[in-house]
């Protein structure tokens, strides 16, 4: 009798364990789903605020000239003394010709600069690019290899940085900037660093 029974109760275990892993995939799933804001990836908090800007010298985008003279490369002590917006793009990169346009506009406001960093790109691309849309970048370094962007912490491009004056990092935007978040959260982190350096 209890040969019989035992193996019944097994039978009816099974179905129960083979439905554990898929309640532990949900469980994880809705988990993280709860901790990225309800799936905003601007929402992905960073380590990096609050820390100084990784000290990381990049070459300039070659044969990229502002009014005839040469974009310099990136160089650590551009962000001291200046409000800088640090934006990471690529040529191939679909939002970043969407946000193309919202950055150049950012660029009129003199009261601080736009970093550019060109990540993993080929370098006609990167120029025809901003031949089409317009440079707004004071200073453009090159990242070919990514290896700035593991220091910057860059999930994936586009992403945008506000750096304040002592060169420590305000604020992260995780994507694309987009007409809504560029009046809602990134020109109020920029205010707020412009305020904080005097």
């Amino acid at each position: 009798m209890s040969e019989i029974s035992e193996p019944a109760a097994v039978s009816r275990r099974r179905p129960l364990l083979m439905l554990l892993p898929l309640v532990v995939f949900m469980g994880l799933a809705v988990l993280f789903w709860l901790r990225l804001g309800s799936g905003d990836p601007s929402r992905i908090p960073s380590a990096l605020i609050g820390h100084p800007a990784p000290q990381i010298q990049l070459p300039p985008l070659e044969g990229l000239a502002n009014d005839g003279a040469p974009v310099p490369g990136l160089d650590p002590a551009a962000f001291k003394g200046k409000v800088s917006v640090v934006n990471v793009w690529a040529s191939w990169c679909v939002p970043c010709h969407d946000e193309a346009p919202l950055l150049v506009e950012l660029g009129k406001d003199k009261r601080f600069q736009i970093v550019g960093i060109n990540y993993k790109d080929a370098a006609d691309n990167a120029r025809r690019f901003l031949g089409r849309y317009g440079n707004p970048y004071g200073v453009v370094g090159v990242d070919s290899n990514g290896r700035a962007g593991i220091e910057w912490g860059v999930y994936g491009v586009p992403e945008t940085f506000v750096v304040g004056r002592d060169g420590t990092i305000a604020y992260k935007l995780v994507g694309p900037i987009t007409p809504e978040n560029v009046n809602s959260v990134l020109k109020p982190a920029i205010d707020k660093a412009l305020k904080a350096g005097g």
